[in-house]
Protein backbone atom coordinates (compact mmCIF):
# COMPACT_ATOMS: atom_id res chain seq x y z
CA UNK A 1 0.00 0.00 0.00
CA UNK A 2 1.26 3.32 -0.81
CA UNK A 3 1.69 6.15 1.73
CA UNK A 4 -0.65 8.41 0.47
CA UNK A 5 -3.41 5.17 0.60
CA UNK A 6 -1.87 4.92 3.90
CA UNK A 7 -2.79 8.03 5.54
CA UNK A 8 -6.13 7.96 3.52
CA UNK A 9 -6.97 4.79 5.72
CA UNK A 10 -5.83 6.14 9.01
CA UNK A 11 -8.31 9.12 8.94
CA UNK A 12 -11.08 6.99 7.95
CA UNK A 13 -10.44 5.10 10.68
CA UNK A 14 -9.71 8.25 12.91
CA UNK A 15 -12.88 9.50 11.88
CA UNK A 16 -15.16 6.50 12.32
CA UNK A 17 -13.70 6.17 16.42
CA UNK A 18 -14.49 9.96 16.31
CA UNK A 19 -18.01 9.35 15.62
CA UNK A 20 -18.18 6.19 17.61
CA UNK A 21 -17.89 8.49 20.59
CA UNK A 22 -13.84 7.93 20.97
CA UNK A 23 -11.50 10.19 22.01
CA UNK A 24 -8.52 10.04 19.53
CA UNK A 25 -5.38 10.91 21.80
CA UNK A 26 -2.19 10.38 19.77
CA UNK A 27 -1.80 9.21 16.09
CA UNK A 28 1.61 7.58 14.64
CA UNK A 29 3.37 6.83 17.96
CA UNK A 30 6.56 5.98 17.19
CA UNK A 31 9.26 3.72 19.33
CA UNK A 32 12.27 1.66 18.57
CA UNK A 33 9.59 -1.13 18.62
CA UNK A 34 7.87 0.02 15.70
CA UNK A 35 4.52 2.82 15.41
CA UNK A 36 0.51 2.55 16.99
CA UNK A 37 -1.40 3.97 14.27
CA UNK A 38 -3.93 5.81 16.43
CA UNK A 39 -4.42 5.45 20.53
CA UNK A 40 -7.80 6.41 21.63
CA UNK A 41 -9.77 6.69 24.75
CA UNK A 42 -13.61 5.61 25.70
CA UNK A 43 -14.86 4.64 28.75
CA UNK A 44 -11.51 5.17 30.50
CA UNK A 45 -10.35 2.45 28.22
CA UNK A 46 -7.41 2.44 25.87
CA UNK A 47 -7.61 1.44 22.32
CA UNK A 48 -4.40 0.79 20.48
CA UNK A 49 -5.57 0.58 16.86
CA UNK A 50 -3.53 -0.84 13.73
CA UNK A 51 -5.02 0.10 10.44
CA UNK A 52 -5.14 -1.76 7.53
CA UNK A 53 -5.92 -1.49 4.19
CA UNK A 54 -6.21 -2.99 0.65
CA UNK A 55 -8.39 -3.71 -2.27
CA UNK A 56 -7.00 -6.77 -3.91
CA UNK A 57 -6.48 -9.08 -0.41
CA UNK A 58 -8.04 -9.45 2.98
CA UNK A 59 -5.83 -6.83 5.33
CA UNK A 60 -6.16 -8.68 8.50
CA UNK A 61 -3.75 -10.99 7.14
CA UNK A 62 -1.21 -8.75 7.44
CA UNK A 63 -1.10 -8.61 11.22
CA UNK A 64 1.06 -11.32 12.77
CA UNK A 65 2.16 -12.04 15.61
CA UNK A 66 5.66 -10.13 15.07
CA UNK A 67 3.62 -7.24 14.57
CA UNK A 68 1.32 -7.56 17.68
CA UNK A 69 4.53 -7.89 19.75
CA UNK A 70 5.64 -4.76 18.11
CA UNK A 71 2.85 -3.01 19.08
CA UNK A 72 2.46 -4.57 22.70
CA UNK A 73 6.37 -3.67 22.91
CA UNK A 74 5.26 0.19 21.70
CA UNK A 75 2.40 -0.24 24.07
CA UNK A 76 4.56 -0.64 27.03
CA UNK A 77 6.80 2.58 26.07
CA UNK A 78 3.49 4.98 25.46
CA UNK A 79 2.11 3.54 29.44
CA UNK A 80 5.49 4.40 30.81
CA UNK A 81 5.93 7.49 29.18
CA UNK A 82 2.29 9.00 30.01
CA UNK A 83 2.78 7.15 33.56
CA UNK A 84 -0.43 5.67 32.66
CA UNK A 85 -2.04 2.43 34.38
CA UNK A 86 -5.66 1.98 32.82
CA UNK A 87 -6.94 -1.01 31.10
CA UNK A 88 -6.03 -1.35 27.66
CA UNK A 89 -6.55 -3.33 24.13
CA UNK A 90 -5.22 -3.91 20.55
CA UNK A 91 -7.63 -3.63 18.54
CA UNK A 92 -7.75 -2.74 14.31
CA UNK A 93 -9.24 -1.25 11.79
CA UNK A 94 -9.88 -3.09 8.55
CA UNK A 95 -10.52 -1.51 5.17
CA UNK A 96 -11.16 -3.64 2.59
CA UNK A 97 -12.80 -1.82 -0.84
CA UNK A 98 -15.55 0.29 0.78
CA UNK A 99 -16.29 -1.35 4.02
CA UNK A 100 -14.98 -0.75 7.43
CA UNK A 101 -14.75 -3.38 10.52
CA UNK A 102 -13.40 -2.46 13.60
CA UNK A 103 -12.10 -5.38 15.07
CA UNK A 104 -11.96 -5.19 18.97
CA UNK A 105 -8.88 -7.22 21.47
CA UNK A 106 -7.18 -8.88 18.56
CA UNK A 107 -4.89 -11.83 19.66
CA UNK A 108 -2.99 -14.63 18.06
Amino acid sequence: MSFAKGLIAEEKAANYLINKNFRVIDRNFYTKFGEIDIIAIKDNILYFVEVKSGDTFEPIYNITQAKLDKITKSIYVFLATKKLDIPYNISSIVIHKKNLDFIENITF
